[in-house]
């Protein structure tokens, strides 16, 4: 099965030079790699939606134009269950990171079109998650 979740916090830690908390892209780096690990099987069915972060002006023109959208969450397991047609994860630093006005916007629309929504803050959060609606 791979690294647990406790041997994944430790390596992220040791990349974080000891800190504890990960930035954002350290945690959803983590999360994505223990999921790999855990559930092999619906590996290729979690795929980011890269909608953050800064970018020059033409490249943010330009991904505008491919149809990037903002409050888009981080994250899409494309696995149905449970009634849903896919999960999708916003990813947040701890409990420093803010969900923006967008991003719950964007989550009730998706969870009316029939999607579930999570918001993980954690490695811990993001394995309960997924384990939780993959069963």
């Amino acid at each position: 099965m791979g690294l647990s979740v406790g041997e994944f916090r430790k390596l992220i830690e040791k990349a974080n030079g000891g800190k504890s908390a990960p930035s954002e892209h350290d945690l959803q780096v983590t999360c994505v790699n223990l999921f790999r690990a855990k559930h092999y099987e619906h590996a290729h069915l979690l795929f980011a939606i890269p909608n953050g972060g800064y970018r020059c002006k033409r490249t943010a023109s330009m991904m505008r134009a491919e149809g990037q959208q903002s409050g888009v969450p981080d994250l899409f397991l494309a696995v149905a269950r449970h009634g849903y047609h896919g999960l999708w994860i916003e990813m947040k630093n701890g409990k420093a990171g803010r969900v923006s006005k967008e991003q719950k916007e964007m989550m009730e629309v998706l969870e009316e079109q029939g999607y579930k929504c999570e918001v993980c803050r954690s490695v811990e959060d993001f394995d309960n998650v997924t384990d939780t609606y993959l069963q």
